[in-house]
Order: structure tokens, then C-alpha cells, then sequence
């Protein structure tokens, strides 16, 4: 909104400063700052009221330290997460822009959601909440949402550098400003560490005839619903401990923002030999006042945490993750950056899998871990939760830069 208002005020009456508010950078530090305060000063406030409605966390008892102490923690702790996100970016971001526009509706659907899922198992005393298939229907739904408008809006497009037909070579100087062709719809994306590491989708559908191209809605669609729902599954179990889910984030979103920055610049995308997507930098508003909430967030949910986030909180920063890896094209980098998501995920099915394989063959299950998720399997081990924490962040650092790198490694 007050991109807009100062817009204006630089075009009627030439406003000194207004003319900064064209600038991303400056939003995207602005965004930052206010979802930090928000989040940090007004999330005191929430979680007050959480504890006034009596929305302690029930906890089963798995037999792990320090985990009776945890019994009654606010939880519902996601609405500091979505509000410190979604008030800075309602102020400083473009709102006509269909990024955006797509992960506001992505905030709100994963948000009600978790909200749902929460709410019955405060105010229905069913700790089991929201049912599964429920769950994975509104995943679906929000899949098929992104998916669709991915295929079909007209603003989502990416433009191709001009190139000598003759040699493969630029056909302007190195110096002067690069050329482009129109901008084009197309479902192009980046696979890492190969030297042509451009696929397009499109391909898979190359058999249905001359005219396949207007059905690649029908690949394309399922895989986005997959990673939707396979990220916002992982942040959900990553969410175990204090400070583990809200931590881990917060370095996956500041290496989306990077992304996201660099894709939307026409400079930078061409220095860097990554795809220009036109109007994805706005997106790093968006993403800067994620990483604000989150950090603002961490702030309460550090050891010992204050509040839990829950399920609104956890489906939500999943779903957003997933939906800006796919709306900048580097989906295919989520098992890396995600890496820690990928893990939690993976401990579960292969300890669910295991022991019912072994059940059925010898008639007794047996486990691969003591416990999954995978930071449970520390915890039994006798480690300290701090310190499961700390060096998980640790591995999420790593693999955040493994991610920057594959920009360069081919």
C-alpha cells in the first residue's frame, strides 16, 4: 500500500525520498525490519492470549528429557509467523504483482489449514486433529491452485538471452546491455550440477502430438502438488523440538530471498548465467519479511520455548517454501536446500516401512532408529536438545551454500 501512496506523491508532487520506495532492496530491508518488531514485540502479546485461552500443548509421553516440562506451552504460534509476514508485505510490496499475490493465498490456505488442524485438537480435545486425508486435500487443492496458474497466467513468463544462431555466441558486445527475446510462457526450470541445466517439462508430454505443449498442465500440475505437499510434510515433522523448524526456515528462506533477487534482475541473472525470470524480485519482499517473522518468531520458540507454532505455523512455512522454490524455477533444488526436511521425512518412512516389512516377515517389527523422526533418534541417544538444534542449523547452513554454489558448479 505504501509503495502505491508513495508512488504517487513522487509522480504529483516530486516527495524528496519517494523515489526510494522503487527500489527493492529498500522494501525488502524495511519489510525485514518491521516483521522483526512485530513479531518480537506484538508475538509477547499472542502468546499472552494464547495462555489466557488455556492453548497449552499436550504432550504424549515418549519417554525423552525434559519433554513433562514442555506440558502446556501455548501453541497456535503460527499466527506470529503469518501476521509478522503478511502486515510489512500488505505495506511495502507491489500487490498487483501475481508472485505476490500467489503467496498471500498460499500464507492464507496453509495457514487455515494448520488453523483447522489446531483448533480441534484444543477445542475438540481430539489430539489426533484434523484428519489426514483433509490434510492432503487441502495440499492437493493448493497444488493444483500454484500449478494452474503457473501453466496459465500471462504475467508469468521468462525471457531468453539472443544468441548467434551461427556460433552460439552473444550477438552484442560483452560490454553493452544484453538482448532479449520477448518474453515467453514456458515451464522451463533448473537442474543442478549439470552444464546444460535447463529442463523444461514440456518434454514429458512430447509424445502426445504436434499440439503437446497444451497439455503439459497435466505433468506439470501433479509435480507441483507433490512438492507442496512432500515440503509442507517435512516442515510438519521437523517442528519436534525447540527452535529446530523456525531456525532451519530462516536459512532456507534467506537463500530464497538470494534467489529470488538475483532471478528478477536482469544484471545479475546474466552475470551468474541463471534464468531471468521477469518480476520474481518482488518476491524477495516478501520472502525478507518471511525470514523476519521466522528469526522474530525463534525468539519465543528458542530452548526453552515460550510458544509452539503448531500446525499453522508449520504447513505454512512449508507450503510457502515449496511454492517460492517452484515460482523461481529451482524446485529441483529443494532435496539439497531442504535438506534437513528431506532427512525428518525420510527417517519416518524408512523406520514406518522397516518395521512393518520385519513384522510381517520375522513377527516381531524391529526399527533402524530408536525413534523418528531423525532429532527424536538423537534425543534417545542422550543428547541435549540445544545441541540437536544447533547442529542441525549447522547442516542447514552447509547445505544453503552447497545451494548458492550450484549457481557456478556445472
Amino acid at each position: 500500500m505504501l509503495y502505491y501512496l508513495f508512488e504517487y506523491l513522487e509522480n504529483t508532487y516530486q516527495l524528496p525520498g519517494a523515489s526510494l520506495f522503487q527500489f527493492i532492496t529498500f522494501r525488502a530491508s524495511l519489510a525485514v525490519i518491521l516483521s522483526l518488531f512485530i513479531a518480537t514485540v506484538y508475538g509477547k502479546k499472542i502468546i499472552r492470549f494464547l495462555q489466557k485461552k488455556q492453548l497449552g500443548e499436550t504432550i504424549r509421553d515418549l519417554g525423552l528429557e525434559g519433554q513433562k516440562e514442555k506440558a502446556g506451552t501455548p501453541t497456535m504460534g503460527g499466527i506470529i509467523i503469518i501476521l509478522s509476514t503478511v502486515i510489512p508485505v500488505l505495506l511495502f510490496a507491489k500487490l498487483d504483482n501475481i508472485y505476490v499475490i500467489l503467496l498471500l493465498v498460499t500464507t492464507l490456505w496453509m495457514g487455515t489449514i494448520g488453523f483447522i488442524d489446531d483448533y480441534i485438537k484444543k477445542f475438540k480435545n481430539d489430539k489426533g486433529g484434523l484428519a489426514g486425508r483433509y490434510k492432503v486435500v487441502g495440499q492437493v487443492g493448493l497444488g493444483i491452485i500454484v500449478g494452474a496458474t503457473m501453466f496459465f497466467h500471462p504475467d508469468i513468463t521468462v525471457k531468453r538471452e539472443k544468441l548467434n544462431p551461427a556460433n552460439g555466441t552473444e550477438l552484442i558486445t560483452q560490454n553493452s546491455a544484453k538482448e532479449f527475446y520477448p518474453e515467453e510462457k514456458t515451464l522451463l526450470t533448473t537442474i543442478p550440477f549439470v552444464k546444460e541445466n535447463e529442463f523444461n517439462y514440456e518434454r514429458l508430454i512430447s509424445w502426445a502430438g504436434d499440439d503437446y505443449k497444451k497439455y503439459a498442465w497435466l505433468i506439470f500440475i501433479p509435480i507441483v502438488i507433490f512438492i507442496i505437499t512432500a515440503v509442507s510434510n517435512g516442515a510438519n515433522l521437523t517442528d519436534g523440538i525447540d527452535g529446530l523448524a523456525a531456525g532451519t526456515s530462516a536459512i532456507i528462506a534467506i537463500t530464497l530471498a538470494i534467489f529470488a533477487w538475483v532471478s528478477g534482475n536482469v544484471i545479475f541473472s546474466d552475470y551468474l548465467n541463471i534464468m531471468y525470470i521477469p518480476n520474481t524480485g518482488e518476491m524477495t519482499i516478501f520472502i525478507t519479511a518471511f525470514t523476519g517473522a521466522l528469526i522474530g518468531f525463534l525468539w519465543y520458540n528458542a530452548y526453552p520455548a515460550q510458544v509452539f507454532m503448531g500446525d499453522t505455523g508449520s504447513l505454512t512455512i512449508g507450503g510457502l517454501i515449496a511454492v517460492i522454490a517452484i515460482a523461481i524455477r529451482k524446485e529441483w533444488l529443494i532435496p539439497i536446500l531442504c535438506g534437513v526436511f528431506l532427512m525428518e521425512n525420510l527417517s519416518v518412512v524408512m523406520q514406518v516401512s522397516w518395521f512393518k516389512y520385519t513384522k510381517k516377515k520375522f513377527g516381531e517389527g524391529r526399527r533402524i532408529f530408536r525413534m523418528s523422526p531423525l532429532h527424536h533418534h538423537y534425543q534417545i541417544k542422550g543428547f541435549h536438545e540445544s545441541k540437536i538444534v544447533t547442529r542441525f542449523w549447522i547442516v542447514g547452513i552447509f547445505l544453503a551454500i552447497l545451494t548458492i554454489v550450484t549457481l557456478k558448479i556445472r
